[in-house]
């Protein structure tokens, strides 16, 4: 089951995220290359199915996605050990 992901969780990452859009996605493309490389590769894979795709804004959506339910999970388990 995912975990909750609150309000508070997302402006958290959205004014971590859109500080430097570009940047940020650089730094979770490296990121994910080390921490679920088969996560990286999946988003990569977008671009092969259909040329007229925004790489980069797809990208940008997935890695929000994945920092979302990455820190919605440390949240809860944080709670969990309190």
């Amino acid at each position: 089951m995912l975990p909750i992901i609150t309000e508070e969780i997302t402006t958290e990452v959205f004014s971590e995220a859109f500080q430097d859009v570009q940047a940020w996605r650089k730094s979770m493309v490296q990121y994910l290359k080390e921490e679920n490389p088969e996560i990286n590769s999946a988003i990569l894979e977008v671009a092969k199915y259909d040329e007229n795709i925004d790489l980069k804004a797809v990208a940008l959506g997935a890695y929000l996605a994945y920092r979302l339910v990455e820190t919605a999970t440390e949240s809860e388990n944080t709670s969990l050990e309190d």
